[in-house]
């Protein structure tokens, strides 16, 4: 592999907000991750990559408050794009007050061109929204307080 296809890899991770990326074949093995040392394994001579910085999911607030901290949430099962709707035209998935059961559909995050549909996997009450529509969202991160 070329260092300018590694480097087509780097901008493609940033422009579409992924933090790792793996590919391997026969003669050797690729893995990138944002927001650590990224080191090509397998490769002659261990090259390795400055990191990029890790980027932010921006949220509706930013510092939580100890109730919140203790609340149950509904977090995310992968890294994506965020979406409240099925379509920019289409009302919310769900709302503040909205009854939710495990097979609810709250949101959909889309990552690398799949738009996946996120069940709640929990039965409850729709406190709080913590994520705007249309914004990166990380593995784990709070989507959701339920109650």
């Amino acid at each position: 592999m070329k260092i300018e296809e590694i480097r087509a890899i780097v901008n493609l991770m940033s422009d579409h907000d992924l933090t790792e990326f793996k590919i391997e074949a026969e003669e050797m093995r690729l893995c990138i991750r944002r927001g650590h040392e990224q080191v090509l394994s397998g490769m002659p001579h261990g090259y390795s990559l400055p990191a990029a910085p890790p980027a932010a999911a921006p949220t509706l607030q930013e510092s939580k408050s100890a109730d919140e901290e203790m609340a149950e949430t509904i977090d995310s099962p992968i890294v994506g794009t965020f979406y409240a709707a099925s379509a920019p035209d289409q009302p919310a998935f769900v709302s503040v007050g909205t009854k939710v059961t495990p097979d609810t559909v709250v949101c959909i995050i889309e990552a690398m061109k799949v738009m996946n549909e996120i069940k709640a996997e929990k039965s409850g009450t729709i406190k709080k929204i913590l994520v705007e529509n249309a914004h990166a969202v990380e593995f784990g991160q709070p989507l959701f307080v339920i109650g």
